[in-house]
């Protein structure tokens, strides 16, 4: 089971204008390929279907314990496309085309069947697929794969990084660039348990020196890049510790596994969008629903 916590992964930036077309390029870093619904799903499944969960306990606790992660980097990842899509429409009376600006958007669609908001789709407006799911049985070869998986969805972040440089997408690329760089080091050790082989030799690839960005430093500098969470209370995924220990391949610093949950930011509050009928509730809808409410209670 999983447990809800109504906490973004980090602060974002409150801004009163945002850029929809690099909300359409930061859509790649959410239903691209390598996005982060493909490591969510990759990861999921993986440890649903893990065998042998008690004898290999450490590696399912790994795998299982970066899926949960995964789930906010999919909100916070959403979060920051609705963010980045603020002011790009006004509120006008229908007639008035408020919405004329999304004909020169990238990523027309978002107004059009999203309401300017997020959704699975990459940079192109094509839906993510479960065709980018890799859950093949075999521990080792899995392990692989995810430390392919993250290497090229640390690239894309740092690709969209440089094509952009508003506050919001830069904030949440430069936390992600962090923690994505944590699983590589993660799957890396964990596949030098598996196998005896020093995957680290084959680092950077890319480059996990996060102080080159910015946004990323001081990320490193809270020590992001040296802790993996449980995400849990219980005990029951504190085996980590076996694989995560020693120091970082890069930094030298030791690495800490924390049992819980980061502390998280603030979750932001989308504003009504009534020339997009969203939420599509006004003030006297409002008051009637407040009364039902009441009236059931």
């Amino acid at each position: 089971m999983f447990q809800r916590v109504n906490r973004l992964a980090i602060d974002l930036p409150n801004v009163e204008y945002g850029d929809a077309n690099a909300a359409s390029a930061v859509q790649e870093l959410l239903g691209g390929k390598f996005g982060e619904m493909s490591t969510l799903n990759n990861y999921m499944y993986q440890s649903f279907n893990f065998r042998g969960k008690k004898k290999l306990k450490p590696f399912y606790d790994l795998v299982a314990s970066i899926t949960a992660e995964e789930f906010g980097h999919v909100e916070l990842v959403s979060t920051t496309i609705n963010l980045l899509n603020k002011s790009s429409s006004f509120t006008a009376p229908p007639d008035l085309t408020p919405l004329q600006n999304a004909k020169n958007m990238r990523n027309t669609q978002s107004f059009i069947a999203a309401a300017q908001a997020s959704l699975p789709v990459d940079s192109m407006g094509k839906a993510w697929t479960g065709e980018n799911v890799f859950s093949s049985g075999n521990l080792v070869l899995d392990l692989l794969h995810n430390f392919f998986l993250e290497c090229g969805a640390r690239t894309h972040k740092m690709r969209v990084y440089e094509m952009t440089d508003h506050p919001v997408a830069r904030e949440m690329i430069g936390y992600l660039l962090v923690r994505g760089g944590t699983h590589i080091v993660a799957y890396a050790r964990a596949l030098e348990m598996a196998t005896g082989v020093d995957v680290t030799k084959m680092l950077p690839i890319p480059d996990l020196d996060n102080r080159v960005f910015d946004a990323a430093r001081k990320y490193e500098d809270r020590g992001y890049g040296n802790v993996l969470f449980t995400w849990n209370y219980e005990g029951d995924y504190k085996d980590i510790d076996k694989i995560w220990k020693g120091c970082h391949p890069t930094t030298n610093a030791p690495l800490i596994v924390v049992e819980g949950i980061p502390e998280g930011g603030k979750m932001p509050d989308l504003d009504d969008l009534p020339e997009q009928f969203a939420p599509g509730i006004g003030p006297e809808e409002f008051q009637m629903i407040a009364k039902r409410l009441l009236s059931n209670m």
